[in-house]
């Protein structure tokens, strides 16, 4: 795997939809996890031996347009969400920059811990709803996936997904990797 720093930011602008907009959602046990309403990491953790956070990047950086309305920056975290050593979850985090002033501890400290524990346990964050999309990978992260070794062959799904902190917002898109979906699928 020849994941480098430099490629950082590799997320894309994807078109996110409520679930009952999009026509065809993807058949079951893929569905039960684009859909989980509770946390992906909790899921992932307890379909694996060993679970890892690798980190791609974090940095302050102008979100993509649509992204985080009316914010210059944000705090833009990406990771690989690797289950007994196969990534399978592309995750990306936006932070506005106004919450990065009064939370950044908790974010800033996070390393290789999942953000998902943070968001789920704290008590400071209320989940929202989900979103889904289905995309075909960008440059960036068609080159990440072909250096993860894998090969895709259809389009991608992932979920997004806001969580309030008072009255701000933060967003959490992951995106499931081709060989994630192949070993959900083998799940039924």
């Amino acid at each position: 795997m020849s994941v480098t720093r430099l490629s950082f930011p590799y997320g894309e602008s994807i078109q996110w939809h409520s679930p009952d907009q999009i026509p065809q959602l993807p058949p079951s046990p893929f569905r039960e996890w684009l859909l989980a309403s509770g946390s992906l990491t909790q899921k992932l953790k307890s379909h694996c031996t060993q679970f890892e956070v690798k980190v791609l990047g974090e940095a302050m950086l102008p979100p993509f347009p649509g992204e985080l309305p009316h914010q210059g920056q944000a705090w833009i975290r990406e990771v690989l969400l690797c289950l007994d050593g196969i990534p399978w979850v592309f995750a990306r985090t936006l932070v506005p920059g106004a919450m990065m002033d009064s939370a950044q501890d908790n974010f800033l400290s996070l390393g290789t811990r999942p953000l998902g524990e943070l968001l789920f346990t704290s008590g400071d964050f209320t989940p929202g709803k989900i979103e889904v999309g289905e995309f075909t990978a960008c440059d960036s992260l068609a080159k990440l996936i072909d250096s993860l070794e894998q090969e895709s062959h259809h389009p991608l799904w992932g979920r997004r997904r806001y969580f309030s902190h008072g009255d701000q917002q933060l967003i959490v898109s992951e995106i499931f990797l081709p060989q994630a979906r192949e070993l959900i699928d083998k799940l039924a």
